[in-house]
């Protein structure tokens, strides 16, 4: 908001552009359209699943959740 010229702005402004609400199961997601997951969080899961995609064809979606 700051980029462009918006010093102070309300609740629902704050709300476009968080991007924790509404909580999105990202791997429910991806089921639903055919595409396979995983959730990583710590780094030792997410190299595992990193590496389990790179030798797989096609998508697959790793949700890196950030405590």
């Amino acid at each position: 908001m700051a980029n462009v010229g918006v010093n102070a702005y309300g609740r629902n402004a704050q709300r476009m552009l968080d991007l924790d609400a509404p909580k999105l199961d990202w791997c429910s997601l991806a089921k639903g359209l055919g595409v396979e997951s995983g959730q990583a969080r710590t780094i030792e899961v997410f190299v595992k699943l990193f590496d389990g995609a790179l030798s797989r064809k096609g998508p697959f979606l790793i949700e890196a959740v950030i405590d």
